[in-house]
């Protein structure tokens, strides 16, 4: 059993779904998708209602919740003119930069990440470079393999990877979900007397939706099996660390990379919008955070928080600070989470990027909106009357679209804007190395288990 006291070093279980939206599961009002053990951790701790991605899609959202930071001041707001990173490009996350796992790891920590990685694929730029020990899972997403009915020559096999090999290509997907708890597991096990951090980033609920025979045949579809799929390794994981003692020294955040697409069954209500998109349901996403004995039991908290915090807040937990030799946009919301008395966002405003365009800014309650695709709008609206963002109040207030405007300029100014053309002067550079190779490529004499995917699903 644990010798440590519980707040020494804690353990840290990071889970991060894919597309999984804002009203997937049952602690957020979903009513087809059955969640018992993600409901169960809400109603064992705090379920934050105002939390956001820093981005509305993947690679930009996770660069910036593992180093802290705004996408575009760790030079992701772009991937060399793409949206997000392909396979075999020639830029990532820039070895200089710090995440979580190297602080932790710096700490004594024991790190292990299990999942999708999506801040680049080459040597420079894996896991195992950043921090964590070990790796198992597949680099970026997972329609990024052969398709039959959807562009069947454009990716290599999907490259299912430990540390930094290839140990399969284009693999069976309907298990993965299953490996990827065994792996847990076996970390959780392999590290029970010492501080560990474990990034579990499941492939679910990203198209293409392939579920194992257990989870099919649900309600809500695939779709609903795969949330089903997910709550389950919940219960995995949490039944291990009752198992071994460790309910008292481990904080366990449950989360998503940004809100869903809307289709197959996915729902980001009562929010407006979708994945891609700078509306709230592209990127305020549920988030569960649970410590017995640290965080109150069934509480909400609703006051505004982000991913980027989570670097801050982790590190302090494990003894130390974030980097103070470079700009951290993440702030400590510990005292969020414990729900202390008079405890409030510590942020003062929340800016949201598509892809280089900054189109919008939270304020407290208040959201403006000055751009949208190719279109230059002004629409204010007050989330917490107006939470669908329904009814534009610019007319009637003034004097706080000119506040929020004036914030608007100042952050251009510092991470820059593409409609506006302006740069700004605190953007580091993306990683970037010459020659870059894929992973894997196609032999069509090799005999795959999985030679292409059938769904005909991505993004």
């Amino acid at each position: 059993m644990i010798s440590r006291e519980p707040a020494d070093r804690p353990n840290i279980i990071l889970i991060n779904c894919d597309d999984l939206g804002y009203g997937d599961l049952g602690c957020y009002g979903s009513p087809i998708n059955t969640t018992p053990h993600l409901d169960q951790m809400a109603a064992e701790g705090v379920r934050l209602t105002d939390f956001y991605m820093a981005a509305p899609l993947c690679s930009p959202s996770r660069g910036a919740m593992m180093t802290g930071c705004y996408p575009r001041r760790i030079g992701f707001g772009s991937f060399d003119g793409r949206a997000v990173l392909f396979p075999g490009m020639a830029v990532g996350l820039d070895p200089s930069e710090r995440t979580v796992a190297s602080i932790l790891k710096d700490q004594g920590y024991a790190t292990m990440l299990v999942g999708k990685w999506h801040c680049g694929d080459q040597p420079e730029f894996l896991p195992t470079r950043h921090g964590f020990d070990h790796y198992f899972g597949i680099p970026y997403s997972n329609d990024m393999g052969r398709q039959r009915t959807f562009n069947p020559d454009r990716w290599p096999p999907l490259p299912l990877m430990r540390d930094e090999q290839v140990i399969q290509a284009q693999f069976e997907q309907e298990s993965l979900t299953e490996r990827y708890a065994d792996e847990a597991v076996q970390f959780i096990r392999g590290n029970a007397e010492k501080p560990f951090f474990l990034y579990l980033a499941h492939m679910h609920v990203h198209r293409p939706v392939l579920v194992s025979p257990r989870f099919a045949g649900h309600a809500n579809g695939r779709y609903g099996g795969a949330v089903e799929a997910i709550d389950w390794v919940t219960g995995v994981l949490m039944y291990e660390l009752r198992q071994f003692g460790l309910d008292e020294n481990t904080l366990v955040v449950f989360t998503s990379d940004n809100g869903s697409r809307a289709d197959l069954g996915g729902s980001n209500a009562p929010l407006r919008g979708r994945k891609g998109q700078t509306w709230e349901g592209g990127q305020r996403v549920c988030c569960i955070a649970r410590w017995p004995g640290q965080i109150p039991a069934g509480a909400t908290c609703n006051e505004l928080a982000t991913a980027m915090d989570f670097l801050p807040t982790f590190a302090r937990l494990a003894g130390t600070r974030e980097p103070e030799d470079r700009v951290i946009d993440g702030k400590d919301i510990f005292p969020l989470l414990q729900r202390e008395s008079g405890a409030a966002s510590p942020h003062e405003e929340f800016f949201y990027y598509s892809v280089t365009q900054l189109e919008a800014v939270r304020v407290g309650p208040w959201k403006l909106h000055v751009h949208k695709g190719k279109d230059d709008i002004l629409e204010l609206y007050n989330l917490s009357d107006d939470i669908a963002e329904t009814t534009n109040l610019a007319a009637d207030h003034l004097e706080i679209v000119a506040d929020l405007q004036g914030r608007l300029d100042r952050c251009r100014k510092d991470l820059g804007d593409s409609i506006t053309g302006v740069e700004g002067q605190g953007c580091r550079p993306i990683g970037r190395v010459d020659n870059p190779k894929s992973l894997t490529e196609y032999d069509p004499n090799c005999p795959y288990v999985c030679a292409e995917y059938d769904t005909g699903e991505s993004g």
